[in-house]
This record gives C-alpha cells, sequence and structure tokens, in this order.
C-alpha cells in the first residue's frame, strides 16, 4: 500500500513538474512588468502618448505576470489579444492583473498621461465596478460585453455594485445583440442606460462569428471577428 501511495505520489509530481515545464509563456512587445503595490502588471509605454488605457480582462481576471513583461493567462481575451492595437492608437496601456488596486493603477496612469481610460470586458466590468466604489477615478470608463443590470443575467451587476451612477465617469458601453452568454444578455443593456442616465452612452456592434462556448473569446460575447471594429470604438471615445 505504501508503494502505491509512493508511486501515486511520484506520478503527480511528475505531472506537476511537466506542467510547469511546459507553461506557455507570453512576452509583450515592448512591455515592462511593473509593480502596483504589492501586484505585478505589465505597461506598455506609446511613443507619443495622448492618453492611458488600463485593460481588465474577463474570466477569472487573472493573467500571471511574471518577469521582464511575461504572462501566460488570459491572452486569447479580446482586450488582452488588442494590446498593441491600442498602443498603435497612441494610448499607454496597461494589462491589470487579478488583485490589483485600481485606485492605485489609476493614479500611476494618470501620472504618466491623461485621460484615464478603464476598459473592461464580460467579468472584468465587476472588477472595474469593485474598483469605482472602492476609490478610483478614471476620466472615462468603458464596459463591453457587461454584467451591467440585473437583467443581464444572474450574478451581481455593475449597476448593484455601484449603487448610485453618480460613481460613473463618462461611459461607453459596448454590445453585441446577438452575445449569447447567459451573464451579459442583451436585454440587460437598456436598463443600464437608463439608471446611468446621461453618464452612459451605448454602441452596438453586429456581425461577427459564433463558435463554441457563448461566454468566451470565440463568440459574439468576445466581439469574434470584429477586433478592429471594437478597438476603433474603444480608442475614438478615450480620445475625446
Amino acid at each position: 500500500m505504501f508503494k502505491a501511495f509512493r508511486a501515486c505520489c511520484l506520478s503527480l509530481s511528475f505531472v506537476n513538474s511537466t506542467q510547469a515545464m511546459g507553461q506557455d509563456w507570453l512576452s509583450v512587445n515592448g512591455g515592462e512588468t511593473i509593480t502596483i503595490e504589492t501586484t505585478q502588471n505589465i505597461l506598455m509605454r506609446a511613443s507619443q502618448p495622448k492618453g492611458s488605457i488600463l485593460l481588465l480582462t474577463g474570466g477569472d481576471g487573472r493573467l500571471n505576470v511574471s518577469a521582464d513583461a511575461r504572462f501566460s493567462d488570459g491572452a486569447t481575451n479580446v482586450l488582452i489579444r488588442n494590446r498593441d492595437a491600442f498602443r498603435d492608437k497612441g494610448f499607454n496601456v496597461l494589462l491589470v492583473e487579478l488583485g490589483t488596486n485600481l485606485t492605485a493603477a489609476t493614479d500611476f496612469m494618470a501620472g504618466l498621461k491623461r485621460p484615464v481610460t478603464i476598459v473592461a470586458t464580460s467579468k472584468g466590468t465587476q472588477r472595474a465596478a469593485e474598483g469605482l466604489r472602492q476609490g478610483a477615478r478614471p476620466d472615462k470608463l468603458v464596459l463591453t460585453s457587461g454584467f451591467l443590470s440585473k437583467e443581464s443575467g444572474p450574478t451581481k451587476s455593475v449597476a448593484a455594485i455601484l449603487g448610485k451612477s453618480a460613481l460613473l465617469p463618462t461611459t461607453l458601453v459596448i454590445h453585441h445583440p446577438e452575445d449569447n452568454c447567459r451573464f451579459t444578455k442583451p436585454v440587460g443593456v437598456a436598463p443600464f442606460r437608463e439608471w446611468a442616465g446621461a453618464s452612459a452612452e451605448v454602441k452596438w456592434l453586429s456581425g461577427g462569428s459564433e463558435q463554441g462556448n457563448p461566454c468566451t473569446f470565440s463568440a459574439h460575447h468576445g466581439f469574434a471577428g470584429q477586433d478592429a471594429e471594437l478597438v476603433a470604438l474603444i480608442a475614438d471615445f478615450a480620445d475625446q
């Protein structure tokens, strides 16, 4: 029995070691790892910045940032996969790791170049709302495929987290009319727009493609096939 237990442990140790050695790390071109309070993020500097953008991924929010501007998680997310495009549009870009203090991150980016825009997608919109509730004050906010209102789906919404629309900066909502993710139903957009009042405007992106899980990067939820259109909408808003 001991031999069997020992063999099992050795096998698990080998699997874990193999997985660690096989981790798929990505290096961010021209990026640098910076620590905001105690959390590592990746900063990309534009040569002549006209503003700064913070990108909050969806899912569990984890990028797994390491030294030398490397990360291993979240690369397929629509915002993270378009990181170079945002910098090419003239913005400093911060890839925001899970656990980052958004107030400190916003202040850091403001020190580089205003206006500062927080851009969040899917579950990242909850993180953005938590950051605003805790004191983050960006100049602008973009919510794509957001957990917007109670009509959006069975989880806590941006409106519920914030409580009052006065905490919203100037906000752009970008949504797909065929988003089939159960947490970000298109029917949730109108109630959020009504709740937000003059603080928010809505843009709809139609078209694209859908494959696999409706809550992932390859579906309308992740604006599959519409990267350039999405980036253009966000960049134009951030530059206003």
